[in-house]
């Protein structure tokens, strides 16, 4: 079986609507090669299918069964313990999730929400977690390269809410070990054949190689100097982008 490249989107591939030097004719090289490859994000902020549309109009190759992304992993978790969610995420995620029923909530879903990290919305998510809810996360992410510089992601959010209500996230996202199997699972790709690319030292490569895949930090991004030591693993790949990145896989290093 061809080997699995799984790839990160936002600052590995693209920051907003722009894409990264190289970073179309890189996925195309890769797919030439004969690698299976996977676009295995955080991404909250956008449903599956917007984001899909998103990276069509950017210039990328990319088919919608193609995507691995965090809610379709909450989606799966709340159907299968019956769980009614309260939705702490952006307006354009919430059509993840139209086909579950949202009365009474017993469960509260962090996602990047953006602008509608408000007062309002994090106090009602408070109350419902001081009443027994359960508290289910797409990600620790803490921030993202947007167009205009770093900005907070979910992460720093759900670790208010764990401090608040005393409780802890269930985190159904990168960097967790759960998410990648499932990625793995989904896509049918052997542990040993993974390489996992991304921009973030921590979700993307440490939290791959601590699940057994081979990691490639990409220094583009969210990426800063010194990010490589907070992967945890002394044989991760560090390289400019993601030129660099097939370059490395293609020749086998």
């Amino acid at each position: 079986m061809p080997s699995c490249v799984f790839i990160d989107l936002s600052g590995t591939l693209h920051v907003g609507r722009q894409p990264l030097p190289g970073a179309i004719e890189a996925v195309a090289r890769l797919r030439r090669e004969g690698f299976r490859v996977r676009f295995v994000s955080n991404t909250s902020s956008k449903s599956r299918r917007r984001l899909h549309q998103v990276l069509q109009e950017i210039g990328f190759d990319i088919a919608y069964d193609e995507l691995f992304t965090p809610p379709l992993v909450v989606h799966r978790y709340l159907q299968r313990h019956n769980l009614r969610p309260y939705l702490l995420v952006h307006p354009d995620l919430m059509e993840e999730f139209a086909d579950l029923p949202r009365q009474d909530p017993d469960a509260v879903v962090v996602g990047c929400a953006l602008d509608h990290f408000t007062y309002a919305n994090l106090n009602q998510a408070f109350r419902l977690l001081k009443q027994g809810a359960r508290l289910i996360a797409t990600g620790r992410t803490a921030c993202f390269e947007g167009r205009q510089g770093l900005q907070l992601d979910a992460g720093p959010f759900v670790a208010a809410l764990e401090y608040a209500a005393g409780t802890e996230a269930l985190v159904l996202g990168k960097p967790s070990a759960g998410f990648f199997a499932a990625a793995r699972e989904e896509f049918s790709c052997p542990l040993e054949s993974v390489t996992m690319i991304g921009d973030d030292a921590e979700s993307d490569v440490g939290g791959a190689m601590a699940a057994g895949m081979r990691g490639i930090l990409v220094q583009t991004g969210k990426y800063r100097a010194g990010d490589e030591d907070k992967i945890g693993h002394p044989d991760a790949i560090v390289v400019p982008g993601m030129a660099a990145a097939v370059d490395r896989i293609l020749r086998g290093d």
